[in-house]
C-alpha cells in the first residue's frame, strides 16, 4: 500500500489515466476553476465537496498538480479486473457500515493523511438525489482531528447537468466550475458527538456557501436516489450508538 500513499508522485496507472483525460477535459470540458491555490502544495489535506455527479471525482484531481487518494466502497475491489483498476490508481478501498467497518476506514484515512497524501471525500456520503446540499456524516472532521489536517471545502457547480442521473454521456457545452475555499482548521475532543456534529455543519456550511445549493437538514439515503446506481466513492459511515442504529446528529436548518 505504500506506493498509494507518496504525498507527491502518483501511482503509474494513476499518472497514465491523469495524463490521458487531463487534455480532453481541461480543453473537451473547459472547468472554469477558483480557489485553486486554497489546495496545500504538499502535506496532509482532506477535499470535501458536494457530490452532483459521476463527473466530479473525474474533474477535480485533473484539476490539481498533485495526486489525490480517494476511498471507495469495497464492493469495487471484489471482482479481479475492478480490483486492479482501483489498485492501480491508489484507490483506497472501505467498508460504508458503521461500528467497526466505519473505524476501520478511518484508520485506512489516517494512514494516508499521515503519509502526507491528499485525501478526498464526500461528506455526504452519496451523490445528492436531486441537486440539494445534504447534511454530512462527521467522518472527515473525525480524520481531520486524528491525522491532523485541514479540510479544503470544494463546491462544484454544473456537473449533474453536464451529466444528469441515468445519463453516461455528457451534454457539452454546459458549463463547470469548481470552487475550491479557504482550509478549515479543527480542534477539540474527537469523542464527542455534539462536537462533532457542530464543526460538521461548519463544514458543510462552507461547501454550501461555494456551491450555492439548497440544504437539506437530513441524510441523503439511498433508497431516495432510485434507479441512481451505487455511488464509487463514498463517505465511511457514522458511528453507532449502543442500539444500534447509527448517530443521526442534528445538523442545523438554512
Amino acid at each position: 500500500m505504500a506506493k498509494t500513499l507518496d504525498s507527491n508522485r502518483a501511482p503509474p496507472l494513476y499518472r497514465l489515466v491523469a495524463g490521458m483525460l487531463r487534455p480532453i477535459v481541461l480543453h473537451g470540458l473547459r472547468p472554469r476553476v477558483e480557489g485553486r491555490h486554497n489546495v496545500p502544495a504538499d502535506g496532509p489535506a482532506i477535499l470535501c465537496g458536494n457530490h452532483l455527479s459521476m463527473l466530479d471525482p473525474v474533474i477535480v484531481p485533473l484539476l490539481l498538480s498533485r495526486p489525490v487518494v480517494f476511498l471507495a466502497k469495497g464492493e469495487y475491489f471484489r471482482f479481479a479486473l475492478t480490483r486492479w483498476f482501483f489498485d492501480g490508481l491508489g484507490v483506497v478501498p472501505v467498508a460504508r457500515e458503521g461500528g467497526s467497518a466505519a473505524r476501520a476506514s478511518l484508520e485506512r484515512g489516517t494512514d494516508v493523511l499521515r503519509a502526507g497524501g491528499l485525501l478526498s471525500l464526500y461528506p455526504e456520503g452519496t451523490r445528492s438525489p436531486d441537486g440539494r446540499l445534504y447534511r454530512g456524516k462527521t467522518g472527515p472532521v473525525r480524520l481531520a482531528l486524528r491525522a491532523p489536517a485541514p479540510i479544503v471545502p470544494v463546491g462544484i457547480i454544473g456537473t449533474r447537468e453536464m451529466i444528469p442521473p441515468h445519463a453516461y454521456v455528457p451534454h457539452l457545452g454546459v458549463p463547470v466550475t469548481v470552487r475550491f475555499g479557504e482550509p478549515l482548521h479543527f480542534d477539540g475532543p474527537l469523542n464527542d458527538p455534539g462536537h462533532l456534529r457542530l464543526e460538521t455543519d461548519r463544514l458543510m456550511r462552507a461547501i454550501q456557501q461555494l456551491s450555492g445549493q439548497a440544504y437539506v437538514d437530513a441524510y441523503a439515503r439511498p433508497t431516495q436516489r432510485a434507479r441512481v446506481s451505487d455511488d464509487a466513492l463514498d463517505a465511511f459511515g457514522e458511528p453507532q450508538r449502543p442500539d444500534g442504529t447509527a448517530d443521526s446528529g442534528e445538523g442545523d436548518r438554512r
